[in-house]
């Protein structure tokens, strides 16, 4: 009961300490600073991974292009997403001026200076782009990931592509487990660097399991790092269940002092619910956040709906260590 109350207090604090009052409102769509970048996003951001989804690339260039329209400025993507597919996929989608319009991020793999470089050029010709907005560090997973971010040459091409204006910010993601985000912080406070984003898993499971949200947005909050959520709704398991809707999936990321919170979008009906989510959000309330805890408490405790925490099914860089070089 004690940690329960614990939890609960110190989410509804987070949520009290965000400011919302900086939203800006345009149309359906809310728009955030990015860390202290100076940049202003959109608050949902369109998943690169669900792009591949779509039938082919006409489609999928569609609901590209009906977010952008609607004014969704953040996009997603990876290098290794089905094999390069999504990026091309985005490439076409924004030719004929939808480039200007967004803000675009990809990741990488890459462990050495080579196989990082190599792949920031292979995402941009895919992305039929000079340059991309924001660059991350993809499956910061593992506990030596940091050290060879540091050390073994990623930053090093990282800052020589950034010099050359291939890339704008520099940022990491990872979906596994807290502690591997608290060393990436901790190395890149030891080598005077300073992270521009950082992404991770915000759901309401997560609240109350192996917490990105308990254990590292606050540390990035401090340090004008830009929180990028992704996985709202688990990978689909909190609406798929009758845990929580879609649009109370959203709701509760968008409470939290996020800049951007990315989820998939693979029709029109899933975009028009990120739209949706926008356009009524509203901070939730104490009571609101111990209601929807409390529906998701015994399915969050053993993990088992956060397949990406507790198992290897979404771990593309232990599967294919090639990726990293």
């Amino acid at each position: 009961m004690k940690r329960r109350n614990f939890l609960e207090s110190s989410l509804a604090a987070l949520i009290a300490e965000s400011v919302f009052a900086d939203d800006e409102r345009s149309g359906d769509m809310i728009y955030r600073k990015l860390g202290r970048t100076g940049e202003r996003v959109s608050a949902i951001g369109m998943g690169g991974y669900h792009i591949g989804v779509a039938k082919d690339d006409q489609e999928a260039s569609r609901l590209v292009r009906s977010a952008i329209d609607r004014g969704m400025t953040f996009m997603d993507n990876c290098w290794d997403y089905m094999d390069g597919k999504c990026e091309v996929w985005m490439g076409k989608a924004l030719r004929d001026g939808y480039r200007q319009k967004v803000f675009l991020m990809t990741k990488f793999d890459g462990r050495t200076k080579a196989s990082t470089a190599r792949q920031i050029d292979e995402s941009l010709q895919r992305l039929q782009t000079d340059h991309v907005d924001l660059m991350q560090f993809h499956e910061n997973i593992r506990l030596e990931d940091p050290d060879r971010f540091f050390n073994e040459g990623p930053l090093e091409a990282l800052l020589e592509a950034k010099k050359a204006g291939k890339i704008r910010y520099i940022g990491f993601t990872g979906h596994k487990d807290p502690l591997v985000h608290l060393r990436m912080l901790e190395q890149a406070q030891a080598h005077n660097f300073h992270f521009d984003s950082a992404q991770m898993p915000l759901n309401i499971l997560d609240a109350q399991f192996r917490s990105f949200a308990h254990n590292v947005v606050p540390k990035l909050v401090e340090q004008g790092i830009a929180v990028l959520g992704m996985k709202p709704m688990s990978a689909g398991a909190l609406p798929q269940r009758g845990l929580a809707t879609g649009i109370e999936c959203l709701h509760y990321a968008l409470s939290l002092p996020t800049s951007v919170v990315i989820t998939g979008m693979s029709d029109s009906k899933m975009l028009d619910q990120a739209f949706e989510a926008a356009r009524t959000f509203k901070p939730l309330t104490p009571a609101q956040l111990s209601a929807l805890l409390a529906k998701t408490r015994e399915a969050a405790l053993s993990g088992k709906l956060e397949t990406f925490k507790t198992t290897t099914r979404q771990d593309g860089t232990a599967r294919n260590p090639q990726w990293m070089g």
